[in-house]
């Protein structure tokens, strides 16, 4: 997967999944583009080959300034469409600006990016688009249900538009990685997680960025994580209950 002087775009790209597919993609020699509202670390901002754009994705009107900066900057290689946030606790009591943001940031900052870089030519013939879901689009998600859905949301949209993606020469996975060894996760794990059982962000970054390439539909790294979507697939209601045991019971 070396590519010197291909390009890459990474939403998200300060930290967590973000930053180390960031920091892969330049290892392997493409220029990358790290879209995000934090400034990158002393030590990733003087990467040569990574440049740095901010944009808070909940705010449109950041997000429609810089639109025209990301096609102007194109066309690339990869798109990959990272950047999340979540709101945990009983839905009821997250409050509805928290909730606005799960939303805008998860879903509709990637789908008005996605679709923009495709009208205007941001990804280059024989690119591809990534769009960075969860394992929670294959079980119920008791504590994060907006963040849940969102993802979901991102899911079912991929999916859509993968046919015109192809007509573009463009190919679109969806990856669905499971709990990562994050600041972010940390933040929103129920007492008591044990953050070892988390999966090391790099390792998710190689596994996602090898489907990636290759122009696989879906990406679901690490074997727990594909069984574990395998039992949302077979036995929905058990692991939806053992959901809410583990997270939304300890939040």
């Amino acid at each position: 997967m070396s590519a010197p002087g291909n390009r890459a775009l990474v939403t998200g790209g300060s930290a967590g999944l973000g930053l180390a597919l960031v920091r892969l993609l330049a290892a392997k020699g493409y220029d990358v583009l790290s879209l995000d509202r934090d400034e990158p670390g002393e030590e990733d901002a003087n990467e040569a080959a990574v440049r740095h754009l901010g944009c808070d994705l909940s705010d449109r009107a950041q997000l429609d300034q810089a639109l025209g900066e990301l096609v102007a900057a194109g066309p690339f290689d990869l798109v990959v469409l990272n950047a999340g946030v979540s709101a945990t606790g009983s839905f009821e009591t997250i409050d509805l600006s928290s909730h606005l943001d799960v939303l805008r940031v998860n879903a509709e900052a990637p789908m008005i990016i996605a679709a923009r870089m495709l009208e205007e030519g941001g990804v280059g013939p024989g690119g591809a688009i990534g769009f960075i879901s969860s394992l929670s689009h294959f079980t119920g998600y008791p504590g994060a249900a907006s963040y849940a859905a969102s993802k979901d949301a991102l899911a079912v949209f991929a999916a859509s538009i993968r046919k015109a993606a192809g007509l573009r020469n463009v190919t679109v996975t969806v990856a669905f990685p499971g709990p990562l060894r994050t600041a972010h996760a940390e933040r929103h794990a129920p007492r008591g997680a044990d953050a070892r059982k988390r999966m090391d962000p790099s390792e998710a970054a190689e596994l996602i960025l090898v489907d990636l390439v290759a122009g696989r539909k879906s990406s679901i790294p690490g074997r727990a994580n594909r069984a574990a979507a395998l039992a949302g697939r077979l036995a929905p209601k058990p692991l939806t209950a053992l959901m809410r045991r583990l997270i939304y019971e300890r939040l």
